[in-house]
């Protein structure tokens, strides 16, 4: 198949914008809990009619300090309920927010601030203020910075006491469904990250077909936990959605307080990348053995994986693995779930691929993993696997009001009403991704008999070997990295006799693994990368890559590295994909030993 479309389930009212979710949800359920924060160590709910009046007092405070219809505001925090609220703050004074990553370097807040033309900064803490006031003169368009630890929301509320309810009333409808709402600037992964703008109208048909589309997620009673950047568009669309719904909406700012905080905000549903679905994994594995039921848990993998499996078989599972499947819901199962807080059914998944294993896993513990697609360019998720008709292993189908088309040579072009408007500030570059209505996303896939979306790499990483062979890194790359021990890893291989693969170790699990194998405590993967038992554990978790592909694709040599990949070095963009040019440029001595240059 090489195109698939889906009609609309949800139309966007042209005259509608973002600030109509408050406003409704204040309206229709006025005490309804539709945030909860953290505060004294315990979860508080907020009602919508809570949050509408905050939103709007924070808005007048906006206004009161200069900030017209149109302008650009800023925005660098973490993941916590004031981002949520400024964010919609800033749409209620009829302007334009520009996330920043709370990682961001000096260089790359003077860039995204700069280009985009922010008037005024809202940021987190003492260091934001610090970086954003080291590159200001250099802003000449920047007013005015709020600080959220420094008092941010009381000292807009009290400075915006003499706006009226008219004046804020008149700046919340003077967008349209057309109207920009937010420039989301990209990873930056090959060059200058670019604004992409995204409309009202963009996120209104991106979370309305969804939502419509996936009812049973958002009853009254669910709830989901948001650990992603909100500077990420795939975190922004959860926020956006969940105040659709509405649902309740929870936000973690550190990864390291998300198991401490699912157990105690048990959400209903649970959003991640997939390496976020492998740590768990590979953290109940690891406890499992260090305990002496390793054997147990493996068993019990296997078990809700061909569970799983038997689910899509014709019959079904067998009596004799319904038995087996019983037996580790209450050993194994249960306890799993409940980590997770108890209460999630579904996951969403998106960023990379999960892998089939992983997600037959997932179904057979009793959470179903759906797997989307998407980029910042199309406001997060084009496609995304449905509830009742999940098909693990892909990333789903078109969503209502969008459409896939695969071009002669592979690449996936998107359409819909959700596509963005182009790129701030560059034509140039958006008329090289654009025909007519139809996105290039630069990805290779391809649609099967039913429509559903396989993503196999991307056009500008496919690796040409000497002997011609065209390698997709991210099949093997992906397979790779599920292995508990394996924090990053990178294909290489271009003009060279044949596929090499550069690793790194993950400093969490390391000293599990050292501990079970004899090394010595403390001990580090510098001092272990040529020890032949990590050798050996690592040549596993690239067997299983190779599993994937053709003899000619598969990875014949790999190094294990010293250091890691991080944002902090500069190999990783804030959403965690690879810098390859920059990996190959700092790591050239080790790619040459794997050819013997």
């Amino acid at each position: 198949m090489r195109e698939f479309t889906v009609p609309a389930l949800y139309d966007v009212p042209s005259d509608g914008n973002l600030t109509a979710i408050a406003i409704r949800n204040a309206t229709e359920y006025p005490d309804r809990a539709v945030l909860a924060r953290k505060e004294h160590g315990h979860w508080r709910d907020i009602t919508s009619t809570a949050f509408l009046a905050e939103t709007r007092a924070v808005a007048k405070g906006l206004i009161a300090a200069g900030v017209q219809p149109g302008d650009r505001v800023a925005l660098m925090s973490r993941t916590r309920y004031e981002w949520t609220l400024f964010d919609f703050a800033i749409w209620f004074a009829g302007a334009v927010s520009v996330p920043v990553y709370e990682t961001s370097s000096a260089e790359q807040v003077e860039w995204v601030t700069g280009d985009s033309g922010a008037v005024a900064a809202i940021v987190e803490n003492d260091g934001h203020q610090t970086l954003i006031e080291g590159v200001r003169e250099r802003l000449p368009l920047l007013k005015n910075v709020w600080q959220i630890d420094a008092g941010a929301v009381a000292e807009l509320t009290g400075s915006g006491s003499g706006v009226s309810d008219e004046v804020v009333d008149e700046r919340a409808a003077a967008a349209d469904a057309d109207s920009l709402a937010t420039i989301v600037y990209t990873s930056g992964t090959t060059g200058r990250p670019k604004g992409c703008e995204l409309t009202h109208r963009n996120f209104l048909a991106e979370c309305g077909n969804i939502i419509n589309r996936n009812k049973e997620m958002f009853s009254s009673d669910a709830s989901v936990l948001l650990f992603l950047p909100l500077a990420h568009v795939l975190g922004r669309v959860v926020e956006i959605g969940a105040l659709m719904g509405p649902v309740k909406l929870g936000h973690v700012s550190d990864l390291k307080d998300v198991s401490a905080e699912l157990a105690a905000f048990r959400p209903s549903y649970l959003l991640g990348v997939p390496r976020v679905f492998e740590k768990v994994y590979n953290s109940a594995r690891a406890q499992a053995r260090a305990s002496g039921k390793g054997k147990i848990f493996d068993k019990a993998v296997d078990t809700a994986i061909a569970y799983s499996r038997a689910l899509d078989a014709p019959g079904g599972p067998g009596l004799g693995l319904k038995l087996r499947y019983r037996l580790f819901d209450k050993l194994v199962y249960g306890k799993l779930r409940a980590a997770l807080g108890g209460r999630a059914r579904y996951a969403i998944s998106g960023g990379a691929a999960l892998g089939e294993r992983l997600g037959h896993f997932y179904r057979g513990l009793g959470i179903l993993v759906l797997e989307g697609y998407g980029l910042a360019e199309s406001s997060a998720a084009t496609t995304l696997n449905p509830l009742d008709r999940q098909k693990i292993g892909t990333v789903g189908l078109p969503i209502p009001g969008t459409g896939v088309r695969i071009a002669e040579d592979g690449e996936i072009l998107l359409k819909g009403e959700h596509i963005f408007t182009g790129y701030w500030n560059n034509p140039d570059a958006t008329a090289a991704v654009m025909s007519g209505d139809w996105f290039h996303t630069g990805d290779i896939g391809a649609l099967d008999a039913d429509g559903y979306l396989r993503i196999t790499g991307r056009k500008k990483e496919i690796i040409v070997t000497a002997g011609g062979k065209n390698v997709a890194p991210a099949v093997i790359e992906d397979r790779i990295r599920a292995h508990a021990l394996v924090a990053e890893c990178m294909v290489v291989g271009e003009g060279k006799p044949f596929v090499g693969v550069l690793i790194t170790i993950d400093e969490e699990f390391l000293p599990r693994w050292a501990a079970q194998n004899g090394k010595p405590e403390g001990v580090t993967a510098a001092q272990l990368r040529d020890d032949p038992v990590l050798i050996a554990e690592i040549q596993r978790a690239v067997d299983d890559g190779n599993a994937a592909v053709s003899k000619a694709e598969s990875v014949r040599k790999f190094r294990i590295l010293e250091s890691q990949f991080t944002e902090a070095s500069g190999h990783l963009t804030p959403s965690l994909k690879l810098k390859r040019a920059v990996v190959m440029r700092d790591y050239a001595k080790e790619v040459d030993a794997i050819y013997g240059d």
